[in-house]
């Protein structure tokens, strides 16, 4: 399940990870020795009017830090730019600019569900839990508490409380928004078929729907018929939510994973040509790269730069990356204890197909039965429905029984 968390004030799905920044009004900037050091390449163009507001922002932020609506209108800004560049140091920012109610216990109610939000890219879910039932018992029709809640307890594969979250969210956000979170979940418990039935109907009667609307419910529409096996009218979806013109690097990591289970490994170079300043989006590339012979020129270059943001992310006690780390482990270094115990320490933290994926085939190439059992009792538990995962599951089935 790839269903990924969208502001409702801003459509918009956070990246993955959050990088912990300081407070915009105080941070002391850094100052190269060598004029031509290339600190980061930038998506953004000079006249970026993303970029321009955000400067706005932030110089209306720093004019007034303890000022809660501007620093919820900067974090919202940053929020969405993390999003489209899936570079976390915006996170970290919008972090920055709530640091002064990070740890109260009652904050403004637009800061709590901000909060919530930054914990949740974090995997601090339990935490991101307590701040949305705090912000839901002080306002009970916030949809974008609602719909934060119904995403975390997604994640953490508790269909049950994710579907109680949607029955709120879908009365008080008519429209796209709250079908889609419900369809979402119920094509993830036993309901696929009809949830994505659901959800197709829905777009076709919401045409004047907003563009980010439509990109999220294409993108769950299309991993929905990925799992079931309607590969075409996947692809189909991913197409037509490409075509909204979005850069959305959920969305390019999902439609690569459908080409990467396809073989179509030159594809995914093309589609992900530039994108290898997302983490995500490079381990995809890597991978379509590894697959050919003789791999493209710039995969040992690749790979080196996969090992190197690993290991960067160790240092800095960053762990959100457990499941891309546990498949690199897997299959591009062929360890395959080593990524079982990233694959583990990931399922601690969340229960999404592609956690249960990379759970069982680490425990299957690591001969674990007990891991391998945990997999399979989860898809059996929770009724998902998912031809790879039942494609594997049967393999290894037969081969117990050898």
């Amino acid at each position: 399940m790839r269903f990924m968390n969208r502001q409702i004030i801003q459509p918009a799905w956070l990246a993955v990870c959050v990088a912990l920044g300081a407070d915009p009004a105080s941070a002391e900037p850094f100052l190269p020795a060598d004029g031509n050091l290339v600190l980061e390449r930038l998506r953004a163009k000079p006249l970026d009017p993303a970029a321009h507001r955000l400067h706005e922002l932030r110089a209306r932020l720093a004019a007034d830090p303890g000022n809660p609506a501007a620093a919820c209108e900067f974090a919202r800004q940053c929020v969405e730019l993390g999003r489209s560049e899936a570079n976390p140091r915006y996170l970290g920012r919008a972090q920055g600019a709530l640091a002064r109610w990070w740890e109260e216990t009652n904050p403004p109610l637009d800061v709590l569900v901000l909060r919530a939000t930054l914990k949740q890219s974090q995997h601090d879910f339990t935490n991101a839990l307590t701040d949305l039932d705090l912000a839901l018992r002080r306002d009970p029709r916030n949809a974008q508490a609602w719909l934060t809640k119904a995403t975390v307890l997604t994640v953490l594969g508790d269909y049950a409380g994710a579907r109680r979250a949607c029955l709120p969210l879908i009365q008080l956000t008519p429209g796209l928004i709250g079908l889609t979170a419900a369809a979402s979940v119920g094509s993830l418990n036993g309901e696929a078929a009809s949830s994505s039935l659901l959800l197709s109907r829905a777009l076709q009667g919401e045409p004047n729907a907003g563009v980010g609307d439509k990109l999220w419910a294409l993108t769950v529409l299309a991993e929905s018929s990925a799992r079931l096996g309607r590969f075409s009218e996947a692809e189909s979806c991913f197409k037509s939510a490409l075509a909204l013109g979005e850069h959305d690097p959920y969305l390019l990591g999902a439609y690569a994973d459908l080409l990467l289970d396809q073989g179509r490994n030159r594809e995914v170079i093309e589609l992900l040509a530039g994108e290898a300043n997302a983490d995500a989006l490079l381990l995809r590339l890597t991978l379509a790269e590894a697959a050919l012979t003789p791999p493209p020129d710039g995969y040992p270059a690749h790979l080196a730069s996969l090992q190197a943001r690993f290991e960067a992310g160790h240092l800095r006690g960053d762990f959100v990356h457990q499941r891309e780390e546990a498949r690199y482990t897997l299959s591009l270094l062929h360890q395959p204890a080593a990524a079982l115990r990233l694959a583990e320490a990931n399922w601690r933290v969340q229960r999404e197909p592609a956690d249960v994926l990379i759970l069982l085939e680490t425990a299957r190439a690591a001969g674990d039965a007990a891991a391998t059992q945990t997999a399979l009792d989860f898809i059996r538990e929770k009724h998902l429905e998912d031809v790879q995962l039942d494609k594997l599951a049967r393999q290894i089935t037969l081969a117990g029984s050898q």
